[in-house]
């Protein structure tokens, strides 16, 4: 049986513009995006609860968000300080578990269920977490308290800015069941329109249907939407993420006309993510190059090809055959690899003797 577990799962409220908002108080009560510039194509990183209430959000348009709200401050990113931000408060997690599973600068999970502090109650321990933050970095935190990660993650959304949620074992089967299915973990605008279309609106509809007719609509998710649908959440805090690939991408003021264009940025973004690939320290290897293409109308492909390096010549390559699928201006363009945990010196042993042992 799986133990009763508990989990806080953090998350900052704007977490850019409230720094910004920090450290420049005359921005308190404006309007505020931290994103690109409108003039250059420009897209909104993040933007406080004034900015929103115009309709503003993450990954739209700068150039759409500034003619919702013409008053609307647009700052560039500083993302030396948002991390030390973040380092910061890693700090505080820590104080009250080892269990932190990162999942972006600004949010976290935390497995308390053997902190003893404050009578090993999570609802308090997320109280006090929020408390240090606000005082000790100038920033707010919502916080989620469940059993598992699912319902915590959900709950942090719940009395957000500067608010928390708690959902108690006994409280699971109510809250879940009238939950509305695009809420799940995995449920995007396309399945959610399936599902509606099958009369599911909420997880009490999905429950409708057993585990062998959600297999049949939705394959091999279909086990996980019915363990979903009843608040069934068994994974765990990973203190250790691993990470599946790295990649870096430009978004140009004015599109590349043709694939020459293409293939001269190719250099400047292959060094950007040569330093991005240094900060690893060599914990993962590379198993495929790939090359990522928007085009001027929005449509993307992506090209990849199996590789240990990321070899520029192979970008060329890649490029080429991406540019051919559409034949016109790109506005976007990007490059990565895709990446496996490097083995430690004591797996590659085991294995070797494994392979011994079989001949």
């Amino acid at each position: 049986m799986i133990p009763q577990r508990k989990i806080i799962h953090c998350d900052c409220d704007c977490f850019y513009a409230s720094i910004e908002m920090r450290d420049n108080p005359d921005l308190v009560g404006k309007p505020i995006a931290v994103g690109g510039s409108p003039s250059r194509r420009g897209v909104v990183a993040t933007c406080n609860y004034e900015a929103r209430k115009f309709g503003i959000h993450s990954a739209m348009a700068s150039a759409t968000a500034r003619k919702r709200c013409a008053e609307l401050i647009i700052i560039k990113p500083d993302m030396e300080k948002y991390r030390l931000a973040s380092t910061q408060m890693h700090e505080i997690f820590r104080e009250f578990t080892s269990l932190i599973e990162p999942l972006s600068l600004d949010e976290a999970f935390l497995d308390v269920s053997d902190c003893e502090l404050f009578q090993g109650s999570a609802t308090l321990i997320a109280e006090a977490i929020r408390s240090k933050v606000r005082e000790h970095i100038g920033i707010t935190v919502s916080a989620g308290i469940a059993p598992n990660k699912f319902l915590a993650k959900i709950a942090s959304d719940w009395n957000k800015p500067d608010g928390q949620f708690v959902i108690t074992p006994d409280l699971i089967d109510d809250f879940v069941s009238q939950l509305p299915v695009k809420k799940l973990i995995g449920v995007g605008k396309v399945t959610a329109g399936r599902m509606h279309q099958m009369g599911i609106k909420t997880c009490a509809d999905l429950r409708q249907l057993d585990r062998e007719q959600l297999q049949k609509h939705f394959g091999s998710f279909g086990t996980r939407l019915h363990e979903l649908s009843l608040g069934i959440d068994n994974r765990e805090v990973k203190t250790n993420r691993i990470r599946k690939s790295l990649s870096v991408e430009n978004t140009y003021a004015e599109d590349l006309p043709t694939l020459a264009s293409c293939l001269a940025e190719l250099p400047d973004l292959k060094n950007q993510l040569g330093k991005r690939l240094d900060k690893l320290n060599g914990e993962y290897v590379i198993t495929k190059q790939f090359v990522k293409i928007k085009f001027h109308d929005f449509i993307p492909t992506t090209v990849e090809m199996l590789s240990d390096k990321p070899a520029i010549d192979n970008y060329r390559k890649l490029c080429e055959r991406g540019f051919e699928r559409g034949q016109r201006p790109v506005r976007l363009l990007g490059m990565g690899v895709r990446l496996k945990p490097e083995k430690s010196t004591n797996e590659s042993a085991a294995e070797e003797g494994q392979l011994k042992l079989k001949l």
